[in-house]
């Protein structure tokens, strides 16, 4: 082979290289990271309005934590599931409500469920609460954090 053979060949694979590397998709679409919505996923797509702490909702979601959440959850400690102390203040309303009521769909397709559910190896089991238990429960988080 001669050289001019040898650099053309050369050249073209360096093309065919570079083509291949910028290319899309196989389906056509460029790929790209998934949407964050800091809502969740799940039955909570509105806005929760956040009033002074109701204690008579901290009360009722002291309760349901206490039965429903307590074994894998505590306040300002690691234990099965994360450490909950704070996380009024890292999670929206919305989220910590869908991932209460949601927590299979919320670790399939929310990146930051994702992310916990790598970290803790434990996925959240469904605990059936109602929307106003959930609510609640989230009242009581507040009550946590504002101490």
């Amino acid at each position: 082979m001669t050289v001019k053979m040898m650099f053309g060949l050369f050249v073209l694979c360096g093309l065919f290289v570079v083509s291949v590397a910028c290319s899309k998709s196989g389906d056509g679409s460029a790929q790209s990271a998934p949407a964050v919505n800091e809502m969740g996923v799940g039955p909570i797509q509105s806005k929760v309005t956040m009033e002074p702490i109701n204690s008579a909702l901290v009360a009722q979601g002291k309760r349901v934590f206490e039965e429903k959440c307590s074994a894998c959850h505590k306040f300002g400690e690691r234990y099965v599931g994360p450490d909950l102390k704070g996380v009024t203040l890292r999670r929206k309303p919305e989220w910590i409500m869908n991932m209460i009521l949601n927590p299979q769909e919320m670790t399939q397709q929310d990146a930051t469920a994702k992310e916990l559910l790598a970290t803790y190896m434990t996925q959240m089991t469904f605990q059936n609460v109602s929307q106003d238990d959930a609510r609640a429960i989230l009242e009581y988080f507040r009550q946590n954090d504002s101490q």
